[in-house]
């Protein structure tokens, strides 16, 4: 049955080389069409904001069929999107098709995830989910740097094109192998605006946001980082720290959460770590085996953010844990978006990548302070 898993994978590293590749190739892409990093940056924008709202607002029309159906439609839109992409001749169709891939992605994750558990035995469900989530950090780790290192070869567009054949070996192969059966759709917009306007709830989210913005939004800009610095040349190799750090953080963040019996405190951790990865950039890239490190945890910190957030409000609502969940991811994403968005702006204004970092630094101390008053709220409430 675990075969059938794989199925699902194929398509969620597809959409995690995707939703990270394009920071390695904006240079590449810029010089194509003419344009600055910041106005290159905005196709991850979309990508990542169509990504957050795509889900809740077609869940009412997601419900009304089969999974199978549904997981074709998706990944055939990101499929067709990202040969748009690839094919792009002008910025403008560069932008309407990231956010069409956004789109497709957006419907995808959630319910491939979701319908990961209904394809094995109850002792495999936990596996089953792990492996599909995984699959998309395996994505970023692998498939980021394999992408990266063809358009030293070649050109972007064709980085974009592996994406394209990896999403059509996985239509193919959900055509093949995916049964056909429904799972409960995900949580709409009216179920996630409920839950936010909880206050509970509203201030766990807003300290996701803050990661988010910080660490996603900053990411987004790396190869410009990269570049100041004059390292040009290793910046496959900073991408592929970020992704082990990423890959580490997202399987070994489940260990210490059930180590550590207290998520918000080990939330906070995990927040001042970030910070300090991002204070240790421009320090240590000048110097030898060191100047990977913060890239390391910069990227375990940042992917190890999810976990925590989700399991503080599965405790304190579990009547409602699939929308608070959906709800915690969908301000993920819409994290990103801002975040890149906001160093777009930034990068137009200043130029100098120094002010990306030191926005991130103050964003996650923001952050800090909000994850420090819920926990001190939390203990007056005990």
């Amino acid at each position: 049955m675990m075969k059938k898993v794989w199925v699902l994978t194929i398509g969620m590293f597809a959409l995690g080389m995707d939703a990270y590749i394009v920071a390695g190739l904006i240079p590449a892409i810029g010089d194509n069409f003419n344009k600055n990093s910041a106005e290159i940056g905005q196709g991850v924008t979309v990508f990542t904001l169509f990504f957050s709202i795509s889900a809740p607002i077609f869940s009412t029309l997601l419900a009304k069929n089969e999974v199978k159906n549904i997981l074709i439609l998706a990944i055939s839109v990101f499929s067709l999107a990202n040969l748009i992409t690839a094919l792009a001749p002008n910025y403008a169709i560069y932008i309407i098709s990231r956010a069409i891939a956004g789109l497709g992605a957006g419907i995808f994750s959630p319910i491939a995830v979701s319908s990961s558990s209904h394809l094995v035995s109850k002792k495999h469900k936990g596996k089953a989910i792990a492996f599909t989530v995984g699959g998309m950090s395996v994505g970023t780790v692998v498939g980021v740097p394999l992408g990266l290192e063809v358009s030293k070869y070649t050109n972007w567009r064709f980085s974009i094109l592996i994406i394209v054949l990896i999403g059509l070996i996985g239509l193919m192969s959900i055509l093949k192998y995916l049964p056909r059966f429904k799972v409960q759709a995900p949580p709409n917009l009216k179920s996630r605006f409920k839950l936010f306007l909880d206050k509970h709830v509203l201030s766990v989210v807003f300290v996701t946001l803050c990661a988010a913005i910080a660490s996603l939004g900053l990411y987004t800009y790396l190869a410009d980082i990269i570049k100041e610095s004059g390292n040009t040349e290793y910046l496959t190799c900073y991408l592929t720290a970020w992704g082990v750090g990423g890959l580490i953080g997202s399987f070994g963040i489940g260990f210490l959460i059930d180590k550590f019996k207290n998520p918000a405190v080990l939330m906070l951790i995990i927040l001042f770590a970030l910070a300090l990865s991002f204070a240790l950039l421009n320090v240590t890239i000048q110097v030898p085996f060191l100047n990977f490190i913060p890239f390391i945890l910069w990227g375990a910190m940042g992917w190890a953010t999810q976990a925590p957030q989700q399991h503080i409000l599965l405790q304190n609502h579990a009547n409602h844990g699939g929308a608070a969940v959906a709800l915690n991811s969908s301000i993920n994403y819409l994290g990103s978006a801002l975040g890149s968005a906001l160093g777009g702006i930034i990068l137009l204004k200043f130029i100098n990548t120094n002010m990306l970092i030191y926005s991130a630094i103050i964003i996650t101390v923001i952050g800090i302070m909000l994850q420090t008053m819920n926990i001190t709220m939390d203990r007056k409430n005990n």
